[in-house]
């Protein structure tokens, strides 16, 4: 299920799981946990929404849809609409790159998502981020890693063309949750699409 968090570039879900709050807040986008993801819902959050317009003109809208989450990023004043965006909440075994059972089930589905056709078009940059705990420049490294694994699997796994796929490390520099360093969502893998 789905729920939307209006925070960095992060995870999708679909309606009806559990809602990530963050009290700092950046940009909208759908949170998934890897428990309750399938390709449908992040094929709908990575797909680019074009803006709405009349005579050429941008139109600028600010909505909330709580049944779709793809409608609950708002088009920004001068934008030309926003691209597709999912951050999935991906566990690793403790301190490594092992994608756990559950992971790699996600990743089947993210996978599967981004071979459909409303994607194909497209690439996409699978940022790794990590929590606070631990120096920086281990975070880096490890949400690099993490990055690269994920990128592994869906191009060796998942059929994914690998000249689609660009891994990214944030390290520790973009929470999701301040107020709580440990929080899972902050030890996360965002996809976003690359127009």
């Amino acid at each position: 299920m789905a729920s939307v968090s209006c925070l960095m570039r992060v995870v999708v879900m679909a309606c009806g799981a559990s809602i990530v709050l963050a009290t700092e807040l950046v940009s909208a986008q759908a949170v998934f946990d890897e428990r309750n993801t399938s390709a449908d819902q992040l094929r709908k959050a990575l797909t680019p929404v074009a803006p709405a317009t009349t005579r050429g003109e941008p139109i600028t809208v600010r909505g909330f849809d709580p049944l779709t989450p793809d409608a609950a990023a708002p088009v920004q004043q001068g934008t030309t609409g926003h691209t597709g965006g999912a951050s999935l909440l991906i566990s690793f075994t403790s301190n490594s790159t092992n994608l756990t059972p559950a992971a790699k089930a996600a990743l089947d589905q993210l996978g599967k998502a981004l071979r459909s056709e409303q994607l194909a078009a497209y690439r996409f940059q699978v940022e790794g981020h990590a929590d606070p705990r631990g120096p920086s420049d281990v975070n880096m490294r490890l949400s690099t890693e993490r990055a690269q694994a994920v990128v592994q699997y869906l191009s060796s796994v998942g059929g994914v063309a690998p000249e689609r796929l660009t891994a990214v490390g944030r390290g520790s520099t973009q929470p999701m949750n301040r107020h709580n360093p440990a929080a899972p969502e902050n030890r996360r893998v965002t996809i976003i699409t690359v127009q």
